[in-house]
């Protein structure tokens, strides 16, 4: 711990890390940001795309105005970028896939569901296949799904395994991941969480070895697990509750 208290930039994924899976971050939680952006950068990658990670993160944030110019929130993988300056969020960069390529994800991801053996619930919470513009995302009960349903569909992420599979056969200009309870992310080759931190790098102007990456997703497979790959220091948590400990101990 006493190495991540040296660090100058904090990075953290949001889903499973921050909060439960599509959940707002709690009142704890965002009390311990709060504290946490008065000494230190930090940064958010999600695949989530910012409209989401607005509602539920930044609108229950508990600090005060100044201490956001420390927060730099990426998401869709760190296709784009937003910084808090003059009062709001700017976007610093977008980088879409284009229209033609993102149909072509959309066809491709519906027959690996049919190859992989999915079968679509009765009750779907939302869009199975959302179109994010920066990346295409899967989730196997619908984006809104409550998060106890969302636990029990695909808990050794099995199924998710074999549509990826699947998936990667058929595009394989494109890369597949797992991430959170029931999702699967589709961004271009090398769109991933480890191009997150080359863009916090790049942007931020902040070398990797004073960066720490926390996530929930850091085994094989996982939506976290590209950032080892650049030699970012990492701490893995097995949920919110690990990573408020994890905090305590940096702002103590």
């Amino acid at each position: 711990m006493e190495i991540a208290k040296e660090k100058e930039m904090i990075i953290f994924d949001l889903d499973g890390t921050l909060a439960k899976s599509k959940d707002y971050v709690d009142s704890e939680m965002s009390v311990l940001l709060g504290n946490l952006l008065k000494i230190k950068k930090v940064a958010v990658i999600s695949g989530g795309a910012f409209p989401q990670i607005e509602k539920l993160l930044l609108s229950k944030l508990d600090c005060d105005k100044d201490s956001l110019s420390n927060l730099f929130i990426f998401p869709a993988s760190a296709t784009s970028f937003y910084k808090y300056k003059m009062g709001e969020w700017e976007n610093v960069y977008t980088e879409e896939i284009n229209q033609s390529q993102r149909q072509q994800i959309i066809e491709a991801l519906e027959e690996s569901l049919i190859e992989a053996g999915y079968e679509k619930p009765e009750y779907v919470y939302g869009e199975i296949i959302e179109d994010r513009g920066t990346q295409i995302t899967f989730s196997g009960l619908g984006q809104k799904a409550p998060l106890e349903e969302k636990l029990k569909w695909d808990p050794n992420r099995i199924l998710r395994k074999k549509i990826v599979k699947a998936f990667e056969s058929r595009m394989s200009d494109f890369d597949a991941k797992i991430g959170g309870s029931t999702s699967i992310d589709v961004n271009r080759k090398g769109i991933d969480k480890a191009y997150g931190i080359k863009q916090i790098e790049k942007n931020l102007e902040i070398t990797i070895k004073k960066m720490i990456f926390i996530g929930e997703a850091l085994y094989e497979g996982g939506n976290d697990h590209p950032v080892i790959q650049t030699g970012v220091e990492t701490l893995a948590v097995k949920n919110s509750e690990e990573t408020k400990e994890f905090i305590r101990k940096i702002i103590i």
